[in-house]
């Protein structure tokens, strides 16, 4: 289904993966270049290793330099484009804290992960290697950052590293 969100023309579509809601928007001109079921499965995938329960939900955004440098710029106050954003709806173990208590069939969203497709795909070209293999590295990183992984500290890179090595090599 063809959208217009904020301006920009996307093709969405849901995938629910084993009570995953895998929710993947393309910016218009990417439908051929992104197999939705493939980074939907890949989400999926990190999801389960995690251990994330269901039934819960991610958004999956692949964009354009233009648009993820705004986003950059409106939320983290840096202005020039990036590879990935993540935006985590709120931090499971602050739940956990709270004592947050949820119907066991109530659906988690979890937040965000918006992709450039053109810094991926330059990445890619740099490292040697295929787009492909670079957006499924930047989607582990940004499910990662939604699951409140974070490499700020050394010790925090070494565990995020980790995880993505695991991730890409599953």
């Amino acid at each position: 289904m063809d959208l217009n969100v904020g301006g920009r023309c996307a093709n969405l579509r849901h995938v629910a993966e084993a009570q995953y809601g895998i929710n993947v928007l393309l910016k218009k001109g990417y439908e051929p270049l992104i197999d939705i079921d493939w980074l939907s499965d890949l989400a999926a995938r990190a999801l389960e290793s995690e251990g994330v329960g269901r039934p819960a939900e991610i958004s999956l955004v692949i964009t354009d330099d233009r648009e993820i440098k705004a986003l950059n710029r409106k939320f983290a106050g840096e202005d020039h484009a990036t590879d990935v954003l993540s935006f985590p709806m709120v931090h499971l173990t602050e739940l956990e804290k709270a004592g947050f208590v949820a119907p066991p069939d109530e659906v988690r969203h979890l937040g965000e992960v918006v992709i450039s497709y053109e810094t991926a795909s330059r990445q890619a070209a740099e490292h040697g290697k295929a787009v492909e293999d670079e957006i499924a590295h930047l989607l582990f990183h940004g499910i990662l950052h939604v699951l409140g992984y974070d490499h700020a500290e050394a010790q925090e890179e070494a565990t995020m590293r980790a995880r993505e090595e695991a991730l890409l090599g599953a």
